[in-house]
């Protein structure tokens, strides 16, 4: 049988193997792609399309946008749900401005913050309804206790829901924005966002039906039922959703700023957050239900105590912020990345505001052609080692590339290079005069945007710098992830093509603040903050410590 085997296998026509010396005829003989008969599937790629995930996100959010704003108007009526949103609507824009003030030092990016708004007002509130409402009338059909119904409706199974659907959001942002969700003060901005959101949508609801109220009994003006709503959810408490929210927010930054290897930390402290903001709520929801003064006792004994610790918590957390600046950048400076007072003006947020109004005013000025440089001749240094990695090829463009300064005004602008007016900052020559008035005012708006132009690049550069002090933190916790190296480039890279416009005006905010004191000041405050100037960039490859008539060496 084992020979009868053997001819059966020995009579099947042999496949032959590719060869190695055939590789490339067999390539070569490789048809076209569009006369291709056999294509690659592609599993997933619909899924991993960055534009298929935005048109997703917000067609949800569209769509469960119009059915909340159809559940609320048919609760409130048309002239209800108008008022209700007019009103609505003012405390939102303090709301906002607070937490944006709070992430100053690193602020995230505007479609996080408006994607957890609108998941508040729209999907959150959306669920909070339909769930609130459901348990509602299934508790009072087994119960046959309708007012029994409502108080555990509202203390019970809205602060579960309400909760949770927020909490949803941040653990969103937490998972796929991993690289802008690092610490405390995030969590509480995303979360406080959130909770805004929800809050707003709650109180057209609210202040529609005390409308629709109001209209049945016949009151108006400050002893009406709308007055009253408004003056308690939009004076006392506009801070208690968000309030609720933040203990969740600040459970995922703590879980963020955990190291990755400690899964058990990472989940617990979310969820322990979430428990406790289901709880506050709770008690807030509660207090109505203990006696004509439960809501006042409730208030000031014990959310108002728990707004101003949660409020210093996420100061310190900003601080801290600002700390981390201080204690990790001088490693980049001692490089050569940054001049020595760069670390000192960007843990300084009155610094960093004088930098940024410095640069906008002197670099109109100069575009105009009344200034030689706003901070005298400017000079860019050759391209530092990077404190983890040692010597290196250089990651920015130098003074003669293309490129170099395209952030800033566009392809071909050098300040402190130019030869005239609307090329660099010129000579100190004034523009060529002219008797039209248009041509008077557009040059005046041209400077205008030089100036705004240099704030806007001293802004990116301060976020920059943020995000690299944050990321080395991370990198000394365990928690930066294997592509700790590749990002610290990128941002070495970013930091370096705007240091020209950056680092004098930096360099002045801190010795106009004092966080730079100097043995002999200077004859005026924007007197050559570099030292001579050294060996020019020499592109990719380039080493500083080589002889200037040396050639650079490739590195293997």
């Amino acid at each position: 049988m084992s020979d009868g085997s053997f001819q059966q296998r020995q009579s099947q026509p042999a496949v032959p193997l590719l060869e190695e010396q055939r590789v490339g005829e067999i390539l070569a003989a490789v048809p076209e792609r569009r006369h291709w008969r056999y294509r690659p599937r592609r599993v997933g790629m619909v899924w991993r399309s960055r534009t298929f995930r935005i048109v997703a996100v917000v067609t949800v959010l569209a769509l469960c946008g119009l059915a909340i704003l159809a559940l609320v108007r048919d609760q409130t009526g048309t002239e209800g749900f108008l008022v209700g949103l007019g009103l609505a609507v003012l405390p939102v824009p303090l709301l906002m401005a607070a937490f944006r003030w709070l992430d100053r030092v690193e602020p995230a990016p505007w479609r996080n913050l408006l994607f957890a708004f609108a998941w508040g007002a729209f999907a959150a509130a959306l669920v909070a309804i339909l769930a609130n409402s459901f348990a509602t009338h299934w508790i009072a059909t087994t119960t046959a206790d309708p007012s029994h119904a409502d108080t555990l409706g509202a203390t019970v199974i809205a602060p579960v829901v309400e909760e949770s659907a927020k909490a949803a959001a941040v653990l969103l942002i937490f998972l796929f924005r991993k690289r802008e969700f690092n610490g405390i003060v995030d969590g509480v901005v995303v979360a406080g966002f959130t909770a805004s959101g929800f809050a707003f949508t709650e109180n057209i609801l609210y202040l529609g039906n005390a409308f629709g109220e109001d209209q049945q009994i016949g009151t108006s003006g400050v002893v009406s039922v709308t007055a009253a709503t408004f003056f308690v959810r939009a004076v006392m408490s506009p801070f208690a959703h968000p309030l609720f929210t933040v203990l969740t927010g600040i459970g995922f930054g703590l879980a963020a700023a955990s190291a990755r290897r400690r899964r058990i930390r990472r989940i617990a402290l979310p969820l322990s957050g979430l428990v406790l903001a289901m709880g506050m709520h709770a008690l807030w929801n509660g207090s109505a239900t203990v006696g004509p003064y439960g809501f006042y006792a409730v208030y000031g004994v014990f959310m108002v105590p728990a707004f101003g610790l949660v409020t210093w918590l996420a100061i310190w957390s900003r601080q801290r912020e600002l700390r981390t600046l201080s204690a990790e950048l001088p490693a980049y400076a001692a490089a050569g990345w940054l001049t020595p007072a760069e670390p000192l003006a960007l843990s300084s947020m009155r610094a960093r505001g004088m930098a940024r109004d410095a640069a906008r005013r002197r670099h109109s000025l100069a575009a105009r052609g009344n200034w030689a440089g706003p901070y005298g001749p400017v000079h860019v240094p050759p391209p530092p080692t990077s404190p983890a990695y040692g010597p290196g090829p250089g990651h920015g463009p130098g003074p003669g590339h293309p490129q170099a300064h395209t952030s800033v005004y566009g392809p071909g602008y050098a300040p402190g290079f130019g030869t005239g007016h609307g090329q660099g900052y010129g000579t100190g020559r004034a523009p060529a005069s002219g008797s039209s008035a248009r041509a008077g005012a557009r040059a005046k708006a041209q400077a205008k945007a030089h100036g705004k132009a240099a704030a806007r690049t001293i802004a990116e550069y301060e976020s920059f710098a943020t995000s690299l002090a944050s990321l080395r933190r991370q990198a000394r916790r365990g928690t930066a992830g294997a592509d700790f190296a590749e990002r610290e480039l990128e941002l070495l890279h970013h930091l370096w093509q705007r240091r020209d416009v950056a680092a004098p005006a930096l360099t002045y905010a801190a010795q106009a603040t004092g966080r730079l004191r100097l043995h002999r000041p200077p004859p005026g405050p924007y007197a050559h903050p570099f030292p001579p100037p050294h060996t020019p960039y020499g592109g990719p490859g380039y080493n500083p410590y080589l002889a200037p008539h040396q050639p650079p060496q490739r590195r293997h």
